[in-house]
């Protein structure tokens, strides 16, 4: 499977729609497009002052999930349909593909996905990312929106690795190598595709690396059952710039840096999925997958 290139349509606006797409707002087919605003979630210390934790499963003895909470504050997102080549990895720490048809259908069964769906992944990444000359696939995931899913669209602006973080990922998924892998370039990206798009809702919201400072992130314990490891929550400030995607069909991926070692280049890209008030009463609820990956060079 190779990447094609995004084809250029208007420069979105409040009113925006592709061809052939409806405008009756009421439609459970509409898509909503172009810039709005909304409330994202961002991090608020812990109350006691200790350092911020979080279970990835919920506590069994009733115990709270995490140790910080969270406040609302309402950004502007902008729609990059339209101008998918203005953004790139090594400045936004985020880049969108068109590629063609995916051998994997169902995305229900684990195994199925490894063997289809991850090499396209693999092929995707090393034809795209600059200097990338080996990838290590680590994991998915899979969310639904629906009542009882395992998994949700996650509400809270976060980035998914630190710099620690990786370097442990290295040393945990490529044992081996890791010593001389470390002397060179490595980085964490997941590849982000819908599974039942266009998505009408729970979209998902990504921070260009260029307004994000150091100073916005958080580092927080990323607690399994038997390790644990790091994330980064996300502080709110005004300089940040945030974008969707609008609409994403199951043929377009994104892109998202969680960590480059390389200095000088967009190291990270805090996201979140975000309510849409514009989203039609009826549509589908928003069904994804998330491959994360090491690549090196």
């Amino acid at each position: 499977m190779g990447s094609v290139g995004i084809e250029q349509t208007q420069v979105p606006n409040s009113t925006f729609q592709l061809k052939g797409e409806t405008s009756d707002t009421n439609s459970a087919d509409f898509v909503p497009r172009g810039p709005l605003k909304t409330k994202i979630n961002f991090f608020t210390d812990p109350a006691d002052g200790a350092k911020p934790w979080n279970y990835v499963e919920i506590p069994t003895d009733g115990s709270p999930q995490r140790n910080y909470s969270h406040e609302e504050r309402e950004v502007e997102i902008l729609d990059i349909r339209g101008r998918e080549q203005d953004f790139y990895l090594d400045k936004d720490a985020f880049q969108v593909f068109k590629v063609q048809d995916s051998a994997e259908e169902e995305f229900v069964d684990d195994e199925s996905i490894k063997q289809k769906y991850y090499p396209e992944v693999v092929d995707l990444l090393l034809k795209n990312v600059p200097g990338a000359y080996k990838v290590t696939l680590f994991d998915h995931t899979i969310r639904r929106s629906e009542k009882g899913a395992p998994r949700a669209p996650v509400t809270r602006c976060h980035v998914d690795q630190t710099a620690r973080s990786t370097e442990w990922r290295v040393r945990l998924h490529d044992p081996e190598q890791a010593e001389e892998l470390l002397k060179g370039r490595y980085r964490i990206i997941n590849v982000w595709r819908p599974l039942n798009g266009p998505v009408q809702a729970s979209p998902l919201g990504f921070g260009s690396a260029d307004t994000t400072m150091d100073k916005d992130l958080v580092p927080v314990e990323h607690r399994y059952p038997h390790r644990t490891g790091e994330t980064a929550a996300v502080r709110f400030h005004e300089g940040q710039q945030y974008y969707y995607w609008s609409g994403m069909q199951n043929d377009e991926r994104l892109m998202l840096k969680c960590f480059d070692n390389k200095d000088g280049v967009g190291q990270r890209v805090p996201h979140t999925a975000f309510v849409d008030s514009r989203s039609p009463p009826g549509c589908r609820g928003r069904e994804s997958i998330e491959v994360r990956a090491l690549v090196y060079g």
